[in-house]
């Protein structure tokens, strides 16, 4: 076969001076990795989620996101964050007084205008015989109405095409250390990331039975902006890196939280992965509050361009 690659990008959070909070210095991240993923000419792009800075607030930041990558000269793939749709379901709010979880949690409402710009929220596609399929995962276990629908697409995924690899994507690291190790308590201050960032059982389980049934290779994620990699089962999980700006970096001895996107070339031996880092990190200030803040944080009057939206 005649050698090609895709690229994995995830977590650039692109936004708005038209927001309550803007970070310049993470859109022209994104804009660097954007000209580096150009040159490295890949077939195709995924996006890991989380495009935008709070696209389950703004529609705009999305449809700035759609346009821009759009724009490049081959496809981009693109599944939804926690950022962009609401975080993984909680009925128990954390250890944080001033994040609330609960509120915070996936909903209906979030999930249709991300649909309505990007495309459906779950697909699957073979290209050069490599099977590409995704999914939002924070829709698991949420008790939404789209869940039920999401878990039927699922499983019917081992009833779909075989190819010489499947490569799924995630926005959230399936599990943290061990596949199988026990669901973090969201309310102790020491176990909260953890809970954060990964995926609980039952729903874990499941995932990874879909994993295995379907003959995954190489299952892709993002959320955590730290670089670490695990092999479970056969398959190997790959949490990658984000453009915009770096957190949890101490969690894993080997860890590595420098900011870039991740290559990957095709050949007959294999899938062999590249970190890619950025040419040039932006140290432009920005302003608003960072996290997850309240309504009552949220001044619109700071914004650097006014908008009727």
């Amino acid at each position: 076969m005649k050698p090609w690659s895709f690229c994995h990008a995830t977590d650039i959070h692109v936004g708005s001076p038209r927001s309550f909070r803007f970070a310049p210095a993470w859109n022209e991240n994104w804009q660097t990795a954007r000209k580096q993923i150009i040159e490295s000419r890949p077939d195709l792009l995924l996006v890991g989620g989380d495009v935008a800075r709070d696209g389950n607030l703004h529609r705009y930041e999305l449809v700035a996101v759609k346009d821009d990558l759009d724009a490049l000269p081959f496809p981009a793939h693109v599944i939804a964050g926690n950022m962009d749709t609401g975080n993984k379901h909680t009925d128990v709010d954390g250890p944080n007084p001033a994040r609330n979880d609960v509120a915070l949690s996936i909903r209906s409402e979030h999930l249709e205008p991300f649909a309505s710009v990007f495309g459906p929220l779950w697909w699957s596609f073979v290209h050069k015989d490599v099977r590409f399929s995704a999914f939002p995962d924070m829709i698991a276990g949420s008790r939404l109405p789209e869940e039920e629908a999401f878990w039927e697409w699922f499983d019917a995924q081992r009833k779909g095409p075989r190819a010489r690899h499947h490569v799924w994507m995630m926005h959230s690291a399936l599990f943290i250390d061990d596949l199988h190790e026990p669901n973090w308590d969201i309310t102790k201050p020491e176990t909260y990331y953890e809970w954060y960032f990964g995926i609980d059982e039952p729903h874990r389980n499941r995932l990874m039975d879909g994993f295995k049934a379907t003959g995954a290779t190489l299952v892709l994620s993002g959320h955590v902006h730290c670089r670490k990699q695990h092999r479970a089962d056969g398959i190997d999980f790959h949490i990658n890196p984000s453009t915009a700006f770096s957190q949890w970096p101490k969690r894993w001895p080997d860890g590595n939280d420098s900011l870039g996107f991740m290559k990957y070339d095709v050949t007959d031996k294999g899938i062999k992965e590249t970190f890619v880092p950025l040419e040039r990190k932006s140290r432009k200030k920005g302003y608003g509050p960072g996290g997850h803040p309240l309504p009552e944080a949220r001044d619109y009057s700071i914004a650097w361009e006014k908008s009727d939206e």
